[in-house]
């Protein structure tokens, strides 16, 4: 997958350890920095893609990501009713 955005990344001159929090007020300050990032989509993909499962990515927790796989998988499948 295509990584040219990390250039353009917000976070890319920030500490990691801000994108790994251990709880709830860490994700919300990390999504408060991803929310002004001009490559959040790109890194939300990129996430998804890769199924990363940890770490804020894109403005979106791990349980958020899950959510968003879970909601793509159901709507790809759609069965035919009769």
């Amino acid at each position: 997958m295509d990584t040219d955005w990390l250039a353009q990344a917000k976070c890319r001159e920030m500490d990691p350890a801000i994108f790994f929090p251990s709880d709830g007020i860490g994700v919300q300050a990390a999504q408060r920095i991803c929310n002004e990032c001009p490559v959040r989509v790109a890194c939300l993909e990129y996430a998804l893609a890769e199924r990363v499962d940890h770490g804020v990515w894109g403005g979106t927790s791990e349980r958020e990501r899950r959510r968003i796989q879970r909601h793509r998988r159901n709507s790809r499948y759609q069965p035919v009713r009769h």
